[in-house]
C-alpha cells in the first residue's frame, strides 16, 4: 500500500492506540464522577489537556475539546459574532476556506449577516493587505485559515492579527492543516480563536480542540447542559479520544523538526519526479511541507483516483470534504476547467517513503500514456 492522503486523515501509531485502550479499559470512569475512579479519569483528562495546550503554547484553561475541526470552526465563528453583536454584522473571510467555515458563513448570510470573500491570486495566496482592506467599522469577525487544505498555501495570519490591533473585529483561524506541521504558537499567530483536530497528525477521528483567548471574552457556549468544559461545551468528555489526541500531539512534538524536514523532503522529491511527467502542472505554492497539488489537464481526477486506488495507491481528488463536487478553491484561483478537472492532491506523513512517491509517479505516467484525455 502507498498511502499519500495524509491531509485527509492519518494512520494511528500503536502508542496512540495503546493510550486510548488504557482509558477504555482501565481509566474508564466518568470524569465528572466524584468518587476515586472519576477523579482519576478527571486527572488524566486534565493532564492530556495540558499536553495539547503545551503544543499550542496556551494555558490549559484556554483550550476546549470539540468533536472535530468543523465544530471548532463553527463554534468560534458564532462565539465571535455574539461577542461583537453590537459592533456589526459584517464578516471578512476568504473564498478558499474549508467548507466548515464557508458553509457556516453562507448560513449566517441567510440570517442577516454580510460577508466579504477575499479571492486568492493564481497561486492560491491571499495577502494581509487584501484582508485588512476589506475590514469595515461594522466588521465583527475575520476568519482566515492558516494552511489551505488543497494547495498547501500558508496564509499571513500573523500580519492580519497585527493589522487588526485597535479594531474591534475578532480573528479566527482554522489551523487544522497547519497544526504541528508549520511552526506556530497561539501567541505568535495572534488569533483570538484557533481550531485544531486530532486525526490529521496521528490521533483518532472524532476529537478536536478550540483555543479561546486573546480578546475573546465570555464566549457563547456551544451547547447547553452540564458543566463540562467550563460549561461552554457540555457533555461527557470523549476521554479515550482525548488521550489519543494528546499522545499523538506529544509524539509529533518530540520529532517536530525531524518530521518537518522529512515532509519537506518528500514534497521536494515529488516535485522532482512528478515534474518529469509530460503535461503535468503543479497547482498552488505548497508552502506547507505536507501538501502538493498537481494536475493532468484533460484527465478527470476521479478517474485517476479510482485507477490508482486499484493499484493500492491512495491520493485525493482535492479535499475529502468535496464528495465529488467541483473544488471551490480551484475555481476561486481562476484555474481553467480542464486543469481543475484533472487536479489531484498528494499529501505526506512521517511514514511516507520515496518509494511511495516513485510508485505514484509511475502510475500517473501510465495513466497519462494509456488513457485518452477529455477534450
Amino acid at each position: 500500500m502507498h498511502y499519500l492522503d495524509h491531509a485527509a486523515t492519518t494512520p494511528v501509531p500503536q502508542a496512540v492506540a495503546q493510550a486510548m485502550l488504557e482509558v477504555l479499559t482501565k481509566d474508564f470512569g466518568n470524569p465528572s464522577s466524584q468518587y476515586e475512579l472519576g477523579r482519576a479519569a478527571r486527572a488524566r483528562l486534565e493532564a492530556d489537556r495540558a499536553v495539547i495546550a503545551g503544543t499550542l503554547g496556551c494555558r490549559p484553561e484556554q483550550l476546549f475539546f470539540t468533536s472535530c475541526g468543523t465544530e471548532g470552526d463553527n463554534w468560534a465563528i458564532r462565539a465571535a459574532l455574539y461577542q461583537n453583536r453590537r459592533v456589526g454584522k459584517h464578516i471578512v473571510t476568504t473564498a478558499v476556506e474549508h467548507s466548515a467555515v464557508l458553509a457556516c458563513v453562507k448560513r449566517l448570510e441567510q440570517e442577516g449577516y454580510m460577508a466579504s470573500y477575499i479571492k486568492p491570486d493564481g497561486q492560491g495566496r491571499v495577502s494581509a493587505e487584501q484582508v485588512l482592506s476589506a475590514v469595515r467599522e461594522d466588521t465583527a469577525l475575520v476568519s482566515v485559515m492558516l494552511v489551505n487544505n488543497e494547495t498547501g498555501a500558508r496564509f499571513p495570519v500573523e500580519e492580519i492579527a497585527a493589522g487588526l490591533e485597535g479594531r474591534p473585529a475578532l480573528l479566527h483561524t482554522d489551523a487544522v492543516q497547519g497544526f504541528l506541521k508549520v511552526p506556530f504558537t497561539v501567541k505568535s499567530l495572534g488569533a483570538d480563536y484557533v481550531a485544531v483536530s486530532g486525526h490529521k497528525l496521528g490521533g483518532p477521528k472524532g476529537i478536536g480542540a478550540l483555543y479561546i483567548g486573546g480578546r475573546a471574552k465570555n464566549p457563547l457556549p456551544l451547547l447547553f447542559g452540564g458543566g463540562q468544559e467550563s460549561g461552554l461545551r457540555p457533555g461527557t468528555e470523549a476521554a479515550a479520544q482525548i488521550a489519543g489526541f494528546a499522545r499523538a500531539a506529544a509524539l509529533r512534538l518530540e520529532r517536530l523538526e525531524e518530521v518537518g524536514a522529512h515532509l519537506a523532503a518528500c514534497r521536494d522529491y515529488a516535485r522532482e519526479v512528478l515534474g518529469k511527467i509530460p503535461d503535468l502542472r503543479f497547482i498552488g505554492p505548497a508552502d506547507a511541507p505536507h501538501i502538493l497539488s498537481v494536475s493532468l489537464p484533460g484527465y478527470p481526477s476521479q478517474n485517476i483516483v479510482n485507477e490508482l486506488s486499484g493499484k493500492g495507491i491512495y491520493i485525493s481528488a482535492g479535499s475529502a470534504c468535496h464528495q465529488g463536487k467541483a473544488s471551490h478553491v480551484l475555481t476561486a484561483m481562476g484555474l481553467n476547467k480542464r486543469a481543475a478537472a484533472g487536479t489531484v492532491r498528494v499529501s505526506f506523513g512521517p511514514e511516507t517513503s520515496f518509494a511511495d512517491i516513485d510508485a505514484l509517479a509511475s502510475a500517473l505516467l501510465e495513466h497519462r500514456n494509456t488513457r485518452f484525455p477529455m477534450l
